[in-house]
């Protein structure tokens, strides 16, 4: 089993930044790729994210490419994603997730979520 636990979500107005972790416990979380993940009201979870077991290949959703950044601390157990120049679209509870690859179908664990609001 892996525990992931995300935090740094919050209040912010458009244009400003905010840096999302997710904290891994149980196995060794250097043998997961992860990813982050987000739901807006009324909407399907998309994928935001996605980085590699040792963090050389990275993936974006298209609404997120040149804002977002995703990265990893292997000796921290912890991915970040850092928000840039949010936009009010942006809002959405986000969550973190981990898979055997990057190449995997399915994502085997998932966080609770945190809630980030960006306001216009």
């Amino acid at each position: 089993q892996v525990q992931l636990v995300e935090s740094g979500g919050g209040l912010v107005q458009a244009g400003g930044s905010l840096r999302l972790s997710c904290a891994a416990s149980g196995r060794t979380f250097s043998n997961y790729a992860m990813g982050w993940f987000r739901q807006a009201p009324g909407k399907e979870r998309e994928s935001v994210a996605a980085i590699s077991r040792s963090g050389d290949r990275l993936d974006y959703a298209d609404s997120v490419k040149g804002r977002f950044t995703i990265s990893r601390d292997n000796a921290r157990n912890t991915v970040y994603l850092q928000m840039n120049s949010l936009k009010p679209e942006d809002t959405a509870v986000y969550t973190c997730a981990a898979r055997r690859t990057i190449y995997s179908s399915n994502y085997d664990y998932w966080g609770q979520g945190t809630q980030v609001t960006v306001s216009s």
